[in-house]
């Protein structure tokens, strides 16, 4: 569907007439007796924006949706949408729908009937038209006179989304919405959610686990732990420049490394680890003196046979290979060093490095400009054990 097509009275953005409509939450808290789920939140979600919340269990991520569904009640602070201040509007008098991990869709109804319940309760008029055109902008035009249960689960999950997006919510909110979908059917989804998302303008926020499903998705991703935001920004940034071990080892895996800072210049710190030097660029240093853990993605390290490289990449010599998992698109490696520290390194099988087999004596080398550097005082394995959770 044409960008041009959603002008139509049925699909018009709701917010091409809500100016300057951002979700703002202000010092928001939740506390449940003496456990606070929600700590001093402050969080703005621009319009228009694709937005995900994304934590282990716990985190206060679901808190975080549903305060601003109106299911929950903050304890403290203020959650506006534009001027609108809806921190204690009953959930129906929000401009926002949720759709659910759990369809909820109402099995005796046809997949028409599903979508126009809204419209219908609402009394408008010209329904026909408004619920074609969501079925069309889900792609499900052709299966509105069936019902749920002859649908797939990715159908269902379609149908539910055109539910909420019918009634021209400001926001979308999404709580765990593809949970429920096997793996191959989740990652269709994610493209299919992200091309409606784009379509319709409206600002969708939405709650995940999936460090994968988080990234594809959306624009900006805000990690939470234990009630807080510990870092925010695009996906690719937080990938690249984490600034906590928790961001580090939650979206994907790192090698943290113990070092201590040498020098820095204005460019570079350079950092000794078990007696070698090794480089990073001063810009992803999220600490830059004394005792540092010296992080590097697995997939950007590669393994050379022991003394064979010599180069001006960093290097960790003295390795042993001690795990090898063929996993179809690339190899992952655990190299034991010689201080004990076991390093992950993903190799794809692209055929143009060697392989290589337990036992084998290694050197580990990347580019400095690989190197994250972050304080040494934070728990190296924060975030490790949650991952997936």
């Amino acid at each position: 569907m044409s960008a041009d097509e959603m002008t139509a009275p049925g699909l018009a953005s709701p917010t091409a007439d809500a100016p300057g409509s951002d979700l703002v939450l202000t010092g928001v808290t939740k506390r449940f007796a003496s456990f606070t789920a929600v700590d001093n939140l402050d969080l703005t979600v621009p319009q228009g924006a694709f937005f995900a919340l994304l934590g282990p269990s716990g985190c206060g991520k679901t808190t975080t949706l549903r305060m601003v569904a109106g299911l929950e009640e903050p304890t403290a602070g203020r959650i506006r949408l534009g001027e609108q201040d809806i921190t204690r509007l009953k959930p129906y008098k929000r401009p926002v729908n949720t759709v659910f991990q759990s369809y909820a869709l109402f099995p005796h109804m046809t997949i028409f009937e599903n979508v126009a319940f809204g419209l219908r309760r609402q009394g408008k008029s010209d329904v026909k038209q408004q619920v074609e055109e969501m079925l069309e902008l889900v792609e499900l035009g052709q299966y509105s006179g069936r019902r749920p249960t002859q649908l797939s689960g990715g159908q269902q999950q379609r149908v539910a989304l055109a539910r909420a997006l019918i009634n021209r919510p400001q926001v979308l909110l999404l709580d765990e919405p593809l949970g429920a979908l096997d793996l191959k059917l989740r990652r269709q989804m994610q493209i299919e959610l992200k091309r409606i998302q784009t379509e319709v303008g409206i600002t969708f926020v939405h709650v995940t686990h999936d460090q994968e499903e988080a990234m594809t998705m959306a624009d900006t991703v805000a990690v939470m732990n234990g009630g807080l935001i510990e870092q925010m920004g695009a996906p690719m940034d937080l990938y690249e420049h984490p600034r906590t071990t928790f961001v580090a080892n939650f979206l994907g895996q790192s090698n943290l490394i113990r070092g201590r800072v040498k020098g820095v210049d204005r460019d570079t710190v350079v950092v000794d680890v078990q007696g070698s030097t090794l480089r990073g660029p001063r810009a992803r240093a999220a600490s830059d003196g004394g005792e540092v853990w010296v992080g590097v993605r697995p997939e950007k390290v590669f393994l050379s046979h022991a003394g064979t490289e010599e180069d001006d990449t960093n290097a960790l010599r003295g390795g042993v290979v001690s795990d090898v998992s063929f996993i179809g698109v690339s190899t992952q490696y655990l190299a034991r060093m010689p201080w004990g520290q076991e390093i992950m390194v993903f190799e794809q099988n692209t055929g143009a490095r060697e392989r290589f087999s337990v036992g084998d004596p290694v050197d580990l080398h990347w580019v400095p400009e690989h190197t994250f550097l972050l304080d040494a005082d934070q728990d190296a394995l924060a975030g490790v054990e949650l991952e997936g959770v």
